[in-house]
């Protein structure tokens, strides 16, 4: 066994070291040629910006009085000469613009080597005593020993530079981190966010509202991490994966955040596009990092958020290249998953939205056993998740969180967060101390409609065909047995193309019967059938409308088979697998038909109900034209009360509202 667990080990350290054997190639040799390649650009300009020059040039310089000074520098054997600054631009200096010194003035025109000091001193003087003979200036010269800043500033300070330089990248870099396969940038190491007792998970099955289901089975993972010996002593093996399924904001994340507080486990957070790099293998050297450190940790929980960005299925839609590499990382996460022991308590937790697309090795048995569907919460869950969030907010006696759970079908834990902290803002900005029902009641407005744009300015004209649009909508809902009951209508633009909007509650229903359907289509096409019965024109308001009943007419004739002439069949599956349709040029063409005559029969049937009803329609739209905003008491003062029965306030569908555009 000591001989099997050594030969592991030393395949881990293979794995950690390149994969294949053979050591990773690394990323500092090219950091260090380029710093060397910059270095010696830099020494060479410095070089070349040298004019160098023999004693017989500077004879000649000399003889002619172009010749300022000249100063030898001894240690160097150096002469440097500098020219006049009237010589400087004409004659055999046109090269040398005035006041040319290379951005240093003291750095000669020219350069010469001297030479032995005997023989440069015999020369200067001769040179001297000419000049003298021929009644010309002598030439100045002085001499001086090198100095050590004449070292240090062309090759020092860029030294310095270019290693101060290399020490911040390495830094920033993470170079310093060590342990096992790192390299010194650490490109391929886990960039997962370790939860421990230094940083502690503080969030428990107390802060999750609305998923009592799912937390019952993650209930059992938590007494996995805690009791391991209690499920292993009876041949039971501990779950390897589990997959937290669901819609957006429902609380997945926090979930697996509440399984690890309640465990007292360290938790490894990391999202599925941290994997992804441009660099070949990095993803899978990432793979093996994170279960290196989650093996050293156990117990623990790994969490893989949005686990789709790795996980989809392989060979779907492929693209050289980053395809490739997505597909390796698949593969070391598939490997891996099969590669740790069942009794180390390592539990891998993962989220997505899109279960659909994963690959299907990712979501068998033994890998991810258990997957927990996390749908939107009911009327109690929502209820719960207001109880939650209106505990850190100042609550009016009027709020009630029963209340706002009926007002808001169909939100998620997310949305529910988002509407609590823009009450409590609206309230603070109005200078309020505490946040009542109003508040609340403006901040679903803003979160279902948009932005109240009240300095939109609107024409009478185009008021009264938004008024009369909205008012058909209503009275459509109204007189429409199967309808959802109408809550509030208004014609306040909200948004960037809402000019109004009806909110309406749904009932909690899983099966939806063809005339609840139908009923639906002729509510939603109330506005348009309005502007026709009362103006006898159209306009293009309806577009939103439009749109919806057209997808759900397809939905309802080519998804859920609801049409007697193409009959009981689905091509919903099909539909997505295939970028072809899965039927006949026939059968399209029947499909098209029954739409339009579907859509067609509901808009005549809008249209009669609202001639049927014209008195309360023009008795509402002139009510929104006077007060903009009409609730459920206000239009049973208008029109009286709904003839049908009302469900039972209750559960969502997943819009609230119908913005008109």
């Amino acid at each position: 066994m000591d001989n099997n667990r050594k030969n592991n080990d030393n395949s881990d350290e293979r794995r950690s070291d390149g994969g294949d054997g053979l050591p990773k190639f690394n990323f500092t040799w090219i950091y260090m040629l380029v710093g060397i390649f910059l270095l010696a650009y830099y020494v060479y300009s410095n070089l070349s910006q040298r004019r160098e020059t023999t004693w017989a040039d500077f004879e000649i310089m000399a003889k002619n009085g172009d010749v300022d000074k000249l100063v030898v520098v001894t240690s160097k054997s150096e002469g440097n000469v500098y020219i006049k600054k009237d010589k400087l631009g004409q004659g055999n200096y046109t090269e040398i613009k005035p006041n040319d010194l290379n951005g240093d003035p003291n750095r000669p025109h020219f350069v010469f080597n001297i030479g032995p000091s005997q023989v440069f001193s015999d020369n200067i003087k001769e040179l001297q005593d000419l000049l003298v003979k021929d009644k010309k200036s002598k030439v100045a010269v002085s001499y001086e020993e090198s100095n050590w800043i004449d070292y240090v500033l062309p090759y020092g300070l860029p030294l310095l530079f270019f290693a101060g330089l290399w020490i911040f990248i390495l830094r920033r870099m993470g170079g310093g981190a060590g342990g096992p396969g790192a390299q010194i940038f650490n490109i391929g190491k886990s960039k997962a966010t370790l939860f421990d007792n230094n940083t502690k998970v503080n969030i428990t099955f107390a802060d999750v509202a609305g998923l009592d289901e799912a937390k019952e089975e993650v209930m059992e993972v938590v007494d996995f991490l805690k009791n391991p010996k209690k499920y292993t002593a009876l041949g039971g093996k501990i779950p390897k994966g589990v997959l937290l399924v669901g819609p957006p904001g429902t609380g997945k994340t926090l979930l697996a955040k509440a399984v690890a507080g309640e465990a007292g486990a360290p938790f490894f957070s990391i999202s599925g596009s941290d994997f992804v790099e441009m660099f070949v293998g990095v993803g899978a050297s990432r793979v093996r990092d994170l279960f290196r450190q989650a093996r050293e940790k156990a117990p623990c929980i790994i969490f893989i958020d949005e686990i789709d960005a790795i996980g989809r299925a392989r060979g779907r839609g492929a693209v050289q290249g980053g395809n490739d590499e997505r597909e390796n990382t698949l593969n070391q996460l598939l490997v891996e998953m099969d590669g740790f022991p069942t009794d180390k308590g390592v539990i891998l937790m993962a989220a997505t939205n899109r279960p659909d697309i994963l690959d299907q090795a990712l979501l068998r048995p033994g890998r991810f056993d258990r997957q927990i569907g996390i749908d939107r919460p009911d009327l109690k869950g929502r209820e719960q998740i207001f109880e939650v969030h209106m505990k850190t907010i100042k609550i009016a006696e009027n709020v009630r969180a029963a209340t706002l759970a009926e007002m808001t079908p169909g939100f998620v834990g997310a949305d529910i967060a988002n509407v609590c902290n823009e009450s409590a803002l609206i309230a603070a900005r109005h200078g309020k101390t505490a946040v009542d029902l109003d508040d609340f009641n403006y901040a679903l407005d803003k979160v279902i409609g948009g932005l109240e744009k009240k300095n939109k300015i609107i024409s009478p004209e185009e008021k009264q065909i938004i008024a009369y649009h909205e008012a058909g909508h209503a009275i459509c809902g109204w007189f429409l047995e199967h309808a959802h009951p109408l809550v509030k209508v208004t014609i306040v633009p909200r948004g960037l193309a809402a000019l109004g909007y009806a909110q309406y509650l749904p009932k909690e229903q899983y099966i939806t019967r063809k005339e609840k359907l139908l009923d639906d289509i002729c509510m939603t096409l109330g506005g348009r059938a309005a502007e026709s019965v009362v103006f006898n024109k159209i306009s293009t308001g309806a577009q939103s409308d439009l749109d919806h009943i057209t997808k759900l007419s397809y939905d309802m004739i080519l998804n859920y088979g609801l049409n007697e002439k193409v009959g009981n069949v689905s091509f919903y599956s099909m539909m997505n697998e295939s970028y072809t349709r899965p039927f006949s040029e026939q059968t399209s063409w029947l499909v098209d038909q029954e739409v339009k005559n579907m859509i067609e029969m509901e808009y005549d049937r809008a249209k009669n109900l609202l001639r049927e009803h014209r008195h309360q329609l023009d008795a509402l739209a002139a009510a929104l034209l006077e007060k903009e905003v009409l609730h459920r008491s206000d239009l049973e003062a208008i029109i009286g009360r709904r003839p049908f029965e009302d469900p039972t306030p209750g559960e969502s569908a997943p819009a609230v509202g119908e913005p008109a555009s």
